[in-house]
């Protein structure tokens, strides 16, 4: 008994180097736990095959969309972009060419909101403003914040059967100023499994990185005999 005292704090402090950023706020790696803890969203997608979901938040952008687009299909992969409802308005051929290139769309609300931080009427409205330009019954939270009435409450915002909460299995972390675009290589590739849902941003804020370390991450992927999938929008 004294001994597993004595190894627990070990274990735990093991666990945080690994989950957590080192004196980050945020997750790298999604724990089990949390996963459990709200089950009816979807984290990542079981299967026995190499297959990888990469996914892109806060676009399109007119810089950073075209770039992942172009590293895409040089290596026939195919993602899913969850966009912001005015960044849709403001770049549409963009958005297009994001759909005509077979990729998935998500809703991310119209204004990057925070669930947390907005009244649910706000918030509810805004996810409804952006489903007017984005027809999709896929939703991600800015932030992974969303209160559970919002949630509950996306399907009839939207006028849709059901929407699909969409968060993620790993984080690229690319959006910290802090890191280096290797850091965020090291982010994906140490954590991803099969059947990962990962998130990087076509932002400008995560575009010093992203640019770097995205075609290194793709060739990783298709060198060791990863397909990366689009989420379907059905």
């Amino acid at each position: 008994m004294g001994k597993d005292k004595r190894e627990f704090p070990c274990v735990i402090r093991r666990l945080t180097r690994v989950i957590f950023a080192p004196m980050k706020n945020y997750l790298i790696k999604t724990p089990w736990l949390l996963k459990r803890m709200f089950p009816s969203y979807t984290w990542n997608i079981a299967t026995s095959e190499k297959i990888v979901y990469l996914t892109f938040d806060d676009g399109p952008h007119p810089v950073a969309t075209p770039f992942v687009l172009d590293e895409l299909k040089k290596v026939s992969g195919k993602a899913t972009f969850f966009c912001i409802g005015k960044n849709v308005v403001q770049e549409a051929a963009i958005y297009r060419r994001v759909l005509d290139e077979g990729h998935s769309v998500g809703n991310h609300t119209h204004n990057h909101l925070n669930g947390w931080k907005t009244n649910n009427k706000t918030y509810l409205a805004d996810v409804a403003n952006a489903g007017k330009h984005i027809d999709s019954i896929l939703f991600r939270p800015p932030y992974g914040r969303v209160r559970s009435f919002q949630a509950s409450n996306l399907a009839s915002a939207l006028k849709k059967p059901l929407i699909r909460v969409v968060m993620w299995d790993v984080l690229s972390a690319d959006f910290d100023q802090e890191l280096t675009a290797e850091d965020c290589l090291k982010n994906v590739v140490l954590n991803i499994k099969p059947g990962s849902i990962v998130v990087m941003h076509d932002s400008e804020k995560a575009f010093p990185r992203l640019r770097e370390f995205l075609p290194l991450l793709l060739a990783y992927l298709q060198k060791n005999g990863y397909a990366m999938a689009r989420i379907e929008n059905s």
